[in-house]
């Protein structure tokens, strides 16, 4: 019993000492932050905990940048994709006609629907994604350096791939609010759900189709990630690797490598993109029933009802939408990574 009390007594006049150092160096690490408060900054972004979680901060960060700017077009892209829905023929709308359709009906803030859904699903879902494959290609990286080789486009793709599946799982919730917020405005004015925000949609739609209904389109959400950030994640720092020793500045570089993914970004994703955009705005019919069952029912109906041209309709816009969103967001998280190590 004494030994115990003596162990603690021990630490406790430890702790106390600590404290006490603490103490006593504290008006001196605070008049080194008066005198030189960037390198104050500096010391703290080097720790281990923030060089561990900068990654994530400067990918939400960038992304959230990237959605404010490049919102309206989105919005546009979803209202193509959900136009003539099982027709094959008729009309077909451009992105001039949706938009002069908004401003004439005087919704121009319309264009603006959902941004509060897209921002959630930027601070999770970029954040995660462009964490996660900062983590893994410096992972990748060191373990290719110790074999006496260099990280080769097989890796960057392992990568872009996982950090997009993963992410996309996080993100499935806001997403589905996203489209649910941005498509409202086409239904009857008295079928409208006139969500508030994205608090209220998630919170009405766990509500009154169940919690897993938050993750419904979850398949082709997660299939459109890791082709989005296959083509994106990927071809940029493929690019970035080639460009490096060019004749162009760093800026030229980062600028070019980003167009180059975005691209390839929007020919491998678009398909996925539009099977989730269905898939996730659809509700449930006067039967009980949905109208599609799953992406590969909804694959095999826009084929036989609307013909396999469908799934890229809409491909400039998505490509507007996109390249610059990804150019926006490696730009802002390339810059921010400068600045912060």
């Amino acid at each position: 019993m004494s030994s115990a009390v003596e162990v603690a007594k021990r630490k406790s006049e430890a702790a106390l000492t600590t404290a006490k150092d603490i103490a006593a160096d504290a008006p001196a690490a605070m008049q080194k932050v008066r005198e030189d408060p960037k390198a104050a900054t500096r010391s703290f972004l080097q720790t281990p905990l923030m060089q561990g979680a900068l990654p994530f901060i400067n990918g939400g960060a960038a992304g959230m940048v990237a959605t404010s700017v490049i919102q309206p077009v989105d919005m546009i892209k979803v209202r193509l994709q959900l136009a003539g829905e099982g027709i094959k023929s008729g009309p077909k709308p451009t992105p001039a006609s949706v938009t002069r359709d908004l401003i004439a009906a005087g919704k121009v803030m319309d264009l603006y629907s959902g941004l509060s859904a897209a921002l959630l699903r930027q601070a999770v879902y970029t954040t995660a994604r462009l964490g996660i494959f900062d983590t893994l290609m410096k992972r990748l990286t060191v373990r290719a350096e110790a074999q006496g080789n260099k990280i080769g486009f097989g890796e960057r793709a392992t990568a872009g791939l996982t950090a997009g599946g993963l992410a996309a799982m996080l993100g499935n919730p806001a997403d589905l609010a996203l489209i649910r917020m941005q498509s409202d405005g086409l239904k009857p004015v008295d079928k409208r759900a006139n969500y508030r925000g994205v608090g209220d949609a998630l919170t009405r739609i766990a509500k009154n189709e169940g919690v897993a209904r938050l993750w419904a389109g979850a398949t082709p959400t997660v299939v459109r990630a890791m082709a989005l950030n296959f083509g994106q994640l990927a071809f940029f720092s493929e690019a970035k690797s080639r460009l490096k020793d060019s004749s162009m500045g760093p800026r030229a570089q980062t600028l070019t490598a980003s167009a180059i993914a975005g691209f390839f970004a929007s020919f491998f994703s678009l398909p996925f993109d539009f099977m989730k955009t269905r898939l996730q705005k659809q509700t449930r019919g006067p039967d009980g029933k949905l109208p599609y069952k799953n992406m590969f029912d909804c694959f095999k109906k826009v084929i036989a009802e609307e013909g396999p041209l469908r799934f890229y309709r809409g491909f400039s816009t998505y490509y507007v939408r996109i390249a610059p969103h990804a150019m926006v967001t490696l730009i802002v998280a390339d810059y921010l990574n400068f600045i912060t190590h």
